[in-house]
C-alpha cells in the first residue's frame, strides 16, 4: 500500500505498528522516525500541498483534527475524492483505539490488536508503580508561555499525570486546552513546573522564562529542579510516544 500521513502523530502511529516502509510521503512537521526523513514533505500540517498528495496516488490518507485548523484538509480530500481516514484522539483510550482502527485500514489488523495490547501493557505498568507512591505531586503543565495555554481534564496529559502517580492542577477545568495567566497559576500552588510548548525543542526552552516571572518565589521552591523542561514531541503529540514521555516523567517526580 501506499500510505501518506498529514500529521507527526499519525506518522508515529504507522511507525508504532512497524508499518512506516508503507509511507511515501509526509507533513514537514513529521520528524519520527529517522526512516522517513527523504521522503516527500507535503507542507506544514495546517497547509498541506493537496497536490502533492495527489501526485503521490496514495491509497490513503492518514489526516487529523487534532489541530484546530485541519479540518480544510479533511475537506480538500472529500472534494478530490482521495481515500482517507480521519484521526481525532483526545485520550490515551483513543489512541489505543487508532492504533486498530489503522492497522485494519493498512490491512493488517492483527498488528494493530498487538500494538493495543503493548501500549496498553506499558501504560499499566506504570499505573501499578504509581500506585504504590503516597505522595501526588501536582503538576502544572505549560504548552505555551505568553498567553498561557495549559491543557485542563479533556487531554492526555491529565491522564498522564495521573498515571504518572501525580496531579494536573488544571484538571478542575473542563476543557482540552485552558488559556490562563500567571497569578492562576500561583494560586493552584504546583510542587513541579512542566514546560512542554508545542514546536519548540527542548534546548530553546529557558527556565529563566518563569524564575523571571512576578510571584515565582511565592512557589518556595528549594531549587531551580522543581521547573521540568520536556521535549514537546514526547507530551504535547497525541500519539504512542506518550508513554515514552509518562516513563520518562515518573523517573523525575519520584526520586
Amino acid at each position: 500500500m501506499r500510505v501518506i500521513s498529514l500529521c507527526p502523530s499519525n506518522t508515529e502511529i504507522v511507525e508504532y505498528l512497524g508499518l512506516t516502509h508503507l509511507l511515501v510521503g509526509v507533513d514537514d512537521f513529521s520528524d519520527w522516525p529517522t526512516a522517513i526523513r527523504d521522503l516527500p514533505k507535503l507542507g506544514p500540517d495546517l497547509s498541506i500541498k493537496m497536490d502533492l498528495v495527489e501526485q503521490l496516488e496514495p491509497d490513503i490518507v492518514l489526516a487529523s483534527l487534532s489541530v484546530p485548523g485541519m479540518e480544510k484538509n479533511v475537506e480538500a480530500l472529500q472534494e478530490r475524492g482521495i481515500p482517507h481516514i480521519v484521526l481525532n484522539p483526545q485520550s490515551l483510550e483513543d489512541i489505543e483505539q487508532d492504533l486498530i482502527r489503522t492497522a485494519e485500514v493498512l490491512g493488517v489488523p492483527e498488528s494493530g490488536v498487538k500494538a493495543a495490547q503493548e501500549f496498553r501493557s506499558r501504560l499499566e505498568r506504570v499505573k501499578e508503580l504509581s500506585n504504590n507512591r503516597g505522595h501526588h505531586p501536582k503538576l502544572y503543565w505549560e504548552w505555551w508561555p505568553k498567553p498561557i495555554f495549559t491543557p485542563g481534564k479533556i487531554n492526555w496529559l491529565t491522564e498522564i499525570s495521573t498515571a504518572a502517580g501525580a496531579v494536573n492542577v488544571f484538571a478542575d477545568v473542563d476543557l482540552a486546552s485552558v488559556q490562563t495567566d500567571w497569578e492562576d497559576v500561583l494560586r493552584r500552588k504546583p510542587d513541579y513546573i512542566c514546560l512542554a510548548w508545542v514546536g519548540v525543542r527542548k534546548n530553546k526552552v529557558q527556565k529563566s522564562t518563569v524564575t523571571k516571572r512576578q510571584g515565582y518565589d511565592q512557589l518556595g521552591y528549594p531549587s531551580d529542579n522543581q521547573i521540568l523542561i520536556l521535549e514537546e514531541e514526547l507530551y504535547c503529540r497525541p500519539s504512542p510516544r506518550l508513554l515514552d514521555g509518562l516513563e520518562k516523567l515518573y523517573g523525575l517526580i519520584h526520586d
